[in-house]
């Protein structure tokens, strides 16, 4: 038997993606390692540089390494991380969350309870534990992605703001039987907006989704790819137009609204940052998804109306001056 298994089959796969950071690695490990809820863990190392490899191989010799021997799209790699197990619920996390003993078994009661449901949301916290990071995500007329009761304290289960869509990818649940339905994560993304697309096309097929106010974990955030550097805003951008063009927004009621919100967006992103990040990203997006099949759009209720055009404009340059999700 593989030294890596474990001798009983669990019915939860916990996917990771890293890309160096071992020290994050490590900490995630640790935290997992403590869970009440037997799992799996299936480590993508994509490409790092450092000795992610060697130190898992080591000091984890239970989790399941998969080794990318040239860094590529986290959506790539986390569908091939996917792709190795076989259990019910999937759980992905990025290396940069730490959570509770209970934490698992917390995230997962959601799609025990209730067989429509394809995927849960966790209260993913900022670092200092006070403040909300995301508690999901949330989208208004435009498909513009806001995560849920950003830095707030911590909700009540009856005051989450924003009309749930999906899960923030940071740390998740899915039921695979969802999950193999719409195909994973699309992978012309290459990083930023993966789990939001996801989430559409999750509740286009009909799948519930729901929120664990119980399963609370502390998000780092942007550990990766760095707090708005340009690398980063260049792939929120690229998300960005490709879901415009992939939805066809412009050719839809909200066509006027979306117009105006993105050359705000941009121009705000270009003045603050000085550059043009931002725009050659959502230039790109837009191209790639130029040749693709359009998708349809979500179903109203998975759209949060009661955000307005001013207040996605707020929410949009707020998030300019934060981690994203």
């Amino acid at each position: 038997m593989d030294h890596r298994e474990q001798p009983t089959k669990p019915e939860i796969d916990v996917v990771i993606t890293a890309f160096g950071r071992i020290d994050l690695t490590r900490s995630c490990l640790d935290h997992l390692s403590k869970q009440t809820r037997p799992h799996r863990v299936i480590l993508v190392d994509n490409g790092s540089l450092d000795d992610t490899q060697s130190v898992v191989m080591q000091d984890y010799p239970h989790v399941h390494l998969i080794r990318i021997e040239n860094n590529t799209a986290f959506s790539v790699a986390t569908n091939k991380g996917v792709a190795e197990g076989h259990s019910p619920f999937v759980v992905l996390m990025n290396n940069d969350v730490d959570c509770p003993p209970d934490f698992l078994a917390n995230l997962v009661r959601p799609l025990e309870q209730q067989s429509s449901t394809g995927s849960v949301t966790a209260l993913l916290l900022q670092p200092n534990g006070d403040r909300v990071d995301s508690f999901g995500l949330a989208s208004d007329r435009t498909l513009s992605c806001f995560p849920r009761n950003r830095g707030e304290r911590s909700p009540s289960p009856q005051d989450a703001n924003l009309t749930l869509l999906g899960p923030a990818g940071a740390a998740a649940a899915f039921r695979r039987e969802a999950w193999a339905a719409v195909g994973g994560l699309d992978e012309h993304l290459p990083g930023y907006m993966e789990d939001f697309e996801l989430a559409i096309r999750l509740r286009c097929a009909g799948w519930g989704t729901a929120s664990a106010r119980d399963a609370v974990a502390i998000h780092v955030g942007s550990a990766t790819f760095g707090h708005l550097s340009a690398r980063q805003r260049w792939l929120g951008g690229f998300g960005r137009g490709y879901v415009l063009r992939r939805y066809r927004l412009l050719l839809k009621g909200v066509g006027v609204q979306v117009a105006a919100t993105e050359i705000a967006v941009t121009v705000i992103d270009g003045a603050l940052h000085r550059d043009l990040a931002a725009l050659r990203g959502r230039v790109s997006g837009w191209r790639i998804a130029g040749d693709l099949e359009p998708r349809e759009l979500p179903p109203v209720s998975a759209i949060d109306q009661s955000i307005s055009f001013v207040d996605s404009l707020r929410r949009r340059r707020a998030s300019l001056n934060a981690a994203d999700s």
